[in-house]
């Protein structure tokens, strides 16, 4: 691992609940953005699946360059080049893409592709990598699923995303393989849409509360 891919994993570890971010209009970033550091959560995964998505991070990293900001669901090495130059520190990617992930590793940008067999996390182990995500994580068999295949898959660590949420996020993070989960219940998108982020702030704040208790 590079020392840049060492320090935004370093810093996945540290804040242990990424929230995974859908934003429909970029207006809405700078008070979400706001909402995450209050709350204790200075980080977001905001997903490609919008339009609203490369100008969401370019405002999010402008504003909050403490924010560790990275982009998920990317699909295409153009989405790649798009969400750096906006500003992502990171690449999330729903599946193991191994075009995307050497794009990555060739210009030195963390990536955590999504992985969910022994047989795409050890492609992801030949390809360089040390941490990847685990996706849908509660639908593909959880937490009894990462220590079966992390026993045997020792050098890789998981993030597990998909199903997480204020009930088990806490059994995932007191494991050893896992060095951080993605969530989305603390910023859920009808709460976006209406513009709750008060009521964002205050979950945002119980999630890393407990983050902070294991």
């Amino acid at each position: 691992m590079s020392a840049k891919t060492d320090e935004v994993f370093s810093r996945f570890e540290e804040i242990g609940i990424i929230p995974v971010v859908v934003l429909n209009d970029a207006k809405d970033a700078e008070p979400l953005g706001k909402a995450l550091m209050e709350g204790g959560l200075p980080a977001a995964e905001v997903t490609f699946r919008t339009d609203a998505a490369e100008e969401s991070i370019r405002i999010m990293s402008s504003n909050f360059p403490d924010m560790l900001v990275g982009a998920g669901t990317v699909l295409t090495t153009e989405q790649v080049d798009r969400a750096v130059a906006a500003g992502a520190k990171f690449i999330v990617a729903p599946g193991l893409d191994e075009e995307i992930v050497k794009y990555c590793l060739e210009r030195d940008i963390p990536v955590c592709p999504g992985t969910q067999t022994a047989s795409e996390m050890t492609k992801a182990l030949k390809l360089g990598l040390t941490h990847v995500k685990f996706f849908p994580a509660e639908n593909a068999g959880g937490l009894k699923m990462i220590k079966a295949i992390g026993a045997a898959l020792t050098k890789l660590r998981f993030m597990p995303t998909g199903g997480i949420n204020a009930d088990n996020v806490s059994d995932y993070l007191k494991d050893d393989k896992i060095f951080c989960c993605g969530g989305s219940w603390m910023v859920k998108g009808d709460m976006i849409k209406a513009g709750k982020f008060d009521e964002i702030k205050e979950k945002v704040k119980e999630a890393a509360e407990l983050r902070k208790s294991i």
